[in-house]
């Protein structure tokens, strides 16, 4: 038999195979970007979402529930990164704010806010006006924080009011990933009890998750009865409630600015470096 004859059809074959392996590979890698969902934000263009459920939580608190396009889309907001948000003030002026979502992308279909809406508030306005079938604009992802699961030890959290938004996601995410053993500690300042956002939900993460997350509450004026903190955020109360300083961990602060400066001090007091701290 002619020895290029024979030669040409093993090169047809070589080139059949190395097609159907290509056709194979790219196959695999299109099934597997389609069953990946999709994020339904876009960091350029505000995009409307319908508000399906509002729960009032308190005389000033409120939780709004908001429907993503199908029941198995995602928000698609990384972990740490919060969204803008546009309404109006009384005045009918446009106003922008950021906000974090307090579910994740596990919680398909749906995102939702918990909105303190302050009296003066221009962006409260808009929330305390809000009624189910309205829709609010977002934008998003925003932000400079990004975590990746194992990137510390431990983490430090000072929050102070609706500051514990992003630490309530962030905590989440790490304990309820199975393959995640950070540990977090969180100190979280308000004025009253009453005051507390997310309260039951953080309860609820404490004894789940027993050792591995622990919350100090913190108040300015407490109850006749109480076993928390009592007035402004301490270097003592850092000290026994953090982890000590080390290039494996890191603080979290979010809360009104007097606090942030305030917290900033005492970290940089009790030997924190820039690096260790992080504020949202």
């Amino acid at each position: 038999m002619d020895l290029e004859f024979l030669q040409s059809v093993d090169v047809q074959i070589l080139v059949g195979a190395a097609v159907a392996v290509l056709a194979i590979v790219v196959g695999a890698a299109y099934l597997f970007s389609s069953r990946r969902p999709k994020g339904c934000l876009n960091p350029e263009y505000f995009k409307d979402f319908k508000l399906v459920k509002r729960q009032q939580l308190s005389h000033n608190v409120a939780k709004f529930t908001f429907e993503l396009p199908t029941p198995t889309s995602v928000l698609g907001l990384p972990i740490g990164q919060h969204i803008s948000c546009r309404g109006k003030d009384s005045q009918g002026e446009e106003v922008i704010k950021p906000y974090t979502p307090t579910t994740l992308d596990s919680d398909v279909g749906r995102f939702e806010l918990v909105i303190k809406m302050y009296p003066q508030g221009r962006m409260s306005h808009q929330f305390r006006e809000m009624r189910v079938g309205d829709s609010l604009a977002v934008k998003g992802p925003k932000g400079r924080f990004r975590y990746q699961p194992g990137q510390v030890r431990a983490f430090g959290m000072i929050a102070g009011g609706s500051g514990i938004t992003p630490m309530f996601q962030v905590a989440r995410a790490i304990l309820e990933n199975p393959k995640d053993t950070t540990n977090v500690n969180l100190i979280y300042a308000n004025v009253t009890y009453e005051d507390i956002l997310l309260k039951e939900e953080l309860d609820s993460l404490v004894a789940n998750y027993p050792g591995r997350f622990n919350v100090y509450y913190v108040l300015n004026q407490p109850p006749e009865v109480w076993d928390g903190g009592v007035g402004f955020v301490s270097k003592e109360m850092i000290q026994t409630r953090c982890p000590a300083p080390a290039s494996d961990i890191k603080i979290l602060r979010c809360g009104p600015p007097p606090m942030n400066k305030a917290m900033a001090g005492h970290l940089d007091a009790l030997g924190y470096s820039p690096e260790m701290q992080f504020q949202f």
